[in-house]
């Protein structure tokens, strides 16, 4: 295998008096320089993108709040500009989920759901007519991402429209089984085709993906958000009558299963006995299940990170077996990541509690490496893109007002930015040995374009002491090195270093997320 480029790289340490102290001036402990050796050779997947949902409050704020603060929100998630310094203004993700509802908030408090910020608007009534003047708010945020450079979109639903479901609301009544009766199929498909028909010739949005099932696992009894659970059977039915249905009328979107609710789910046999071992059951041929052949079924499967993030040994080993286990299936079939957000309470960290801070970011960018890493995802998407709530499920945070607020950013949103701003989609992973140093206390990964042009690493330091490294690089003169850093100081979101000569040493603070950006011409 020939090296064709040997790193050893460093981030910086603030451009002061930080070289060799931490914030309250006691030396810190230093580590012996790492060689990060790539090969630029051995490509693993292709990226797809980053990307997050508009569920639930974009629905409130895109509707309701001044254009000022829409648009501060807009810009932090998609902007791809940078300041004159040459600090990025956004996190850039090129994904963006749109949550199409069921029609709980049409129903109000008949709905059940007693948070009005988690009920969604539906484009049929109760009565099975149409108004597309519907989910006005959430429209706002898809045509700001699309004008902020997103290309890549994905309409999702939690339930049918509650004129279809088998008990008339979007939650269901009856464990493990779809909330639809079997007369309902047909009626549900059209449904879906006419959406996405109208948002490509009305709105001039083709959506990439459809994904009509979404965590099928759970039984969706309790009336908190819209839901339903699907056997594995009813979702390769409907899938089948969906796929016909988009060929008979040209629809070029392409239908995501199964959005398990955990990844154990997507391989293994247990709890779930109709719900799981869904790579097997809807992509191997000789399933009854078997969907893989469809025209319109994306040739991926997608699976949310969910209560399998601790300890990080398990955190590593799940993930291995899911890549293991899809490789064995199909080594062709892709792995997207399409929901995350801090759910688990373990003893370093817990889901209630909004964190702005460092804390809630680490742990995510752990997640985040290992999903890339071990899983191979190809795409990684947060849940929440906008949260009013005291919880860790937001990138950007605001108050709980229907009709204006503060705007909140987070260390998560621009930790997440050092992945989605700067890993492309198109480029490819590509191997780097060692991807651990100190311990498990930082781990790297490293992404090109296909030309070869633009390298770009991703280190994550966990722990609290700085670690030093060198750069070396074959050519290294016909790169230019830059460097965006993310840690708790308040300037460091996604703040851009200048890096000097290749074969000079800088640093990585603790505690802290750096990009390295390498282009050539």
């Amino acid at each position: 295998m020939r090296i064709d480029i040997v790193l050893l790289i460093s981030c910086l340490i603030a451009w002061h008096s930080c070289k060799a102290t931490n914030d309250g001036g006691t030396p810190v402990k230093q580590t012996p320089a790492p060689v990060f050796m790539i090969d630029l050779q051995s490509e693993y997947q292709e990226m797809h993108g980053f990307g997050a949902s508009d569920a639930w409050s974009c629905q409130i704020v895109g509707k309701n709040w001044p254009d000022e603060k829409k648009n501060q929100m807009a810009d932090l998630l998609f902007s791809q500009s940078f300041s004159d310094e040459g600090n990025p203004l956004g996190i850039g993700l090129s994904m963006w989920r749109f949550n199409i509802g069921g029609g709980s908030a049409e129903q109000g408090e008949r709905s059940d759901i007693k948070d009005a910020w988690r009920r969604a608007e539906c484009f049929m009534d109760e009565h099975r007519k149409y108004n597309w003047d519907k989910q006005s708010g959430q429209r706002w945020f898809l045509q700001a991402a699309r004008e902020r450079g997103v290309e890549d979109f994905t309409a999702f639903l939690n339930s049918p429209p509650v004129a279809l479901t088998l008990n008339g609301k979007a939650y269901s009544s009856l464990p493990d089984s779809y909330n639809l009766s079997s007369d309902n199929y047909a009626p549900f498909v059209e449904y879906i085709t006419r959406v996405l028909k109208f948002f490509k010739e009305e709105e001039g949005i083709d959506f990439h993906y459809i994904s009509p099932f979404n965590e099928p696992q759970w039984d969706w009894m309790k009336p908190t958000q819209e839901g339903t659970p699907a056997k594995n059977s009813e979702i390769a039915t409907i899938t089948k009558m969906l796929n016909q249905d988009f060929e008979k009328n040209g629809i070029s979107t392409l239908i995501e299963v199964p959005e398990a609710a955990k990844i154990h789910y997507l391989f293994k046999s247990g709890s779930k006995p109709n719900r799981n071992n869904q790579i097997s059951s809807f992509f191997s041929v000789d399933s009854e299940n078997y969907i893989g052949n469809l025209s319109h079924v994306a040739h991926q499967v997608a699976g949310h990170s969910y209560f399998s993030t601790w300890d990080f040994d398990r955190l590593k080993t799940v993930r291995q077996e899911l890549a293991a286990n899809i490789n064995k299936v199909d080594p062709d079939l892709e792995y997207c990541m399409t929901e995350y957000c801090i759910l688990e309470n373990n003893k370093i960290i817990k889901g209630s509690g909004r964190d702005l801070g460092m804390e809630a970011a680490l742990y995510t960018a752990r997640v985040i490496h290992a999903d890339l890493t071990y899983a191979n995802a190809c795409n990684w998407q947060w849940w929440i893109a906008i949260s009013p709530y005291d919880f860790k499920d937001g990138l950007v945070y605001i108050d709980k007002d229907d009709n204006k607020g503060n705007v909140y950013d987070s260390k998560l949103l621009w930790t997440l930015g050092n992945y989605s701003r700067f890993i492309r989609p198109g480029m490819k992973r590509i191997a780097v040995k060692p991807d651990v140093i100190v311990g498990d206390e930082v781990d790297v990964s490293a992404y090109k374009t296909t030309d070869n042009k633009q390298v770009v690493f991703v280190i994550n330091n966990y722990g609290d002491d700085m670690v030093e490294f060198k750069i070396n690089l074959e050519n290294a003169n016909d790169y230019a090195i830059d460097g965006y850093l993310t840690s708790a100081n308040k300037e460091d979101n996604l703040r851009h270093v200048k890096f000097g000569k290749a074969d000079e040493a800088i640093s990585m603070i603790g505690k802290s997320v750096l990009t390295v950006v390498m282009r050539r011409e």
